[in-house]
């Protein structure tokens, strides 16, 4: 129960921590908390394991693209502080995970600090570089880094700058962990550089990057950056530029994406005329702005994201493991009930086959030697029968095994995701134990009451978007006090006050406006 206990202390931080910040997710927590109770019943987890863990608590901002776009000076202009290094070559191989400290200091943790805590994105993601790149998976520390930063900016947010595209010998590797660091963000930054449009690694990053996520449910959390725009200031043609890099997305089926244009002024070229530079600066201060708005907004999205995985999560239990663990058993049944039953007919049949050539029968009457002595002496007629049933036994957990292990196979194989392999694994054995019977076909651990309690967390799942509606939308534009009205007075006394409302306001036509809470 120890470790048990371990992630029940961590989870009660959590908790804790959402109590204060949104207590709408605090209670998601929870329901997190059934859904482990049910996957150890059914065996799909083990103590240790926990579906809160599966999923980034903190709001997750990743910042993408090629190696020379600007990605750590734009994280250092939004941080207001020189934590990432900068150079026109690539200056970090690493992917660098960003969280904020209370020390005045910035620390450089190794790769292993992510991989071993699940309270982090790109928890064991060296199970997962194991997989592309047999042997890499062990060696976490050439991928990955954390890194710590006294900006108040950063508090409560997790960022992640990810190497160029151009790393040809980590270069599986490193899509590998871009595709999971882009499933994990509430909002992901690709940039783009302005000064280089055709080279190949852009070519790339449009292929990897753009292409890839057309046809995500969750494509508008992607937002396109071209990068270091003032290179075109002299030239006086960043319409050009910009209008030919969204017809290279567009040529990539990105027809409805969110595209900027921005610079560092900081580093940025002098500006010969002012006409030019105060249009090129109204560009970027109105692009910037909105990636900025967009940033703030990360902790409203990662509150819909969590409720969504509680959701998927559930969606997953019931349609995909507890659907699968039905048909292992099934097909297990079956295979145990047909080698058995061909097993015993052959068996039958050499029998017979042998005592019909060694002349046993007359007749219908089968006489055998040694049936005397079995009637006559009980202990050698027990002994007989103790022996034969041992050897069925045996036989029976044998064939139960083989089977299980055959057909476990034929259903891993329709498991696309890997990293849950050990836990169907695990849940096929619990399913097969040879003191499971095989006339059951519900998977051990589940039934009509595990079933009602999962529906409950898909119920409460549904519940919980309506409540971070009603958090951060308003609307018919009433106040908290009119608001306050509709959750206490019965709907027909609802109803009626708002008919007489209406009444004295018809030549009122103000349209409804959403209002999103700070």
């Amino acid at each position: 129960m120890f470790n048990e206990s371990k992630i029940s202390q961590r989870l009660q931080k959590l908790e804790r921590h959402l109590e204060q910040e949104n207590p709408i997710l605090s209670d998601v927590v929870q329901n997190f908390r059934e859904l482990d109770r049910i996957s150890r019943r059914i065996g799909f987890f083990h103590r240790e394991e926990s579906h809160a863990t599966r999923t980034p608590w903190w709001p997750l901002i990743s910042i993408l693209g090629i190696y020379s776009a600007g990605k750590s000076s734009f994280i250092n202009y939004f941080l207001q502080y020189n934590l990432q290094s900068v150079g026109i070559q690539a200056v970090d191989d690493k992917f660098s995970v960003i969280c904020y400290t209370r020390d005045e200091t910035e620390r450089v943790l190794p790769g292993l600090a992510l991989d071993a805590d699940p309270r982090f994105p790109l928890y064991k993601i060296s199970q997962a570089i194991e997989e592309v790149a047999k042997g890499r998976g062990e060696h976490i520390d050439a991928y990955l880094q954390l890194k710590t930063c006294p900006s108040e900016i950063l508090r409560g947010k997790i960022l992640i700058d990810s190497p160029g595209f151009d790393a040809d010998d980590q270069r599986t590797s490193t899509l590998r962990i871009t595709d999971h660091i882009m499933d994990l963000s509430d909002l992901v930054l690709v940039f783009f550089d302005a000064r280089h449009p055709e080279i190949g690694s852009m070519r790339d990053t449009l292929q990897h990057l753009v292409k890839a996520t057309v046809d995500r449910r969750d494509s508008n959390k992607f937002l396109y950056v071209l990068n270091q725009i003032d290179v075109t200031a002299n030239e006086d043609n960043l319409e050009e530029v910009f209008a030919a890099w969204q017809r290279a997305l567009v040529q990539y089926g990105l027809t409805a994406a969110s595209t900027y244009a921005i610079y560092n002024k900081d580093a940025a070229i002098p500006f010969e005329n002012e006409e030019i530079k105060a249009r090129f600066e109204s560009k970027r201060k109105a692009d910037i702005n909105a990636i900025y708005n967009r940033i703030e907004q990360v902790g409203v999205e990662r509150a819909y994201r969590i409720v969504g995985m509680l959701e998927q999560t559930g969606q997953m239990l019931k349609q995909d493991v507890v659907s699968r663990l039905e048909r292992f058993k099934e097909r297990f049944r079956r295979k145990v009930l047909l080698l058995e039953g061909t097993i015993l007919t052959a068996l039958l049949v050499a029998f017979f086959g042998l005592t019909i050539w060694a002349g046993y029968w007359e007749g219908l009457s089968l006489s055998l030697p040694f049936i005397d002595l079995l009637v006559l002496n009980e202990y050698v007629f027990y002994g007989t029968i103790i022996v034969l049933l041992a050897a069925a036994g045996y036989a029976h957990i044998r064939i139960r095994r083989w089977a299980a292990k055959k057909v476990a196979k034929k259903l891993l194989a329709e498991v696309q995701d890997t990293d849950l392999h050990p836990n169907f694994k695990r849940a096929f054995r619990k399913n097969s134990r040879w003191w499971r019977s095989l006339l059951w076909p519900t998977p051990a651990g589940w039934g009509k009451r595990i079933a009602a309690r999962l529906e409950r967390v898909l119920d409460d799942s549904n519940a919980y978007i309506q409540k971070l509606n009603d958090e951060y939308t308003n609307p018919s534009g009433r106040d908290e006090a009119a608001r306050e009205f509709d959750l206490q007075v019965p709907g027909e006394i609802q109803a009626a006050s708002l008919s007489s409302t209406n009444n004295l306001n018809l030549s009122d036509d103000k349209s409804d406006s959403i209002t999103f809470k700070n």
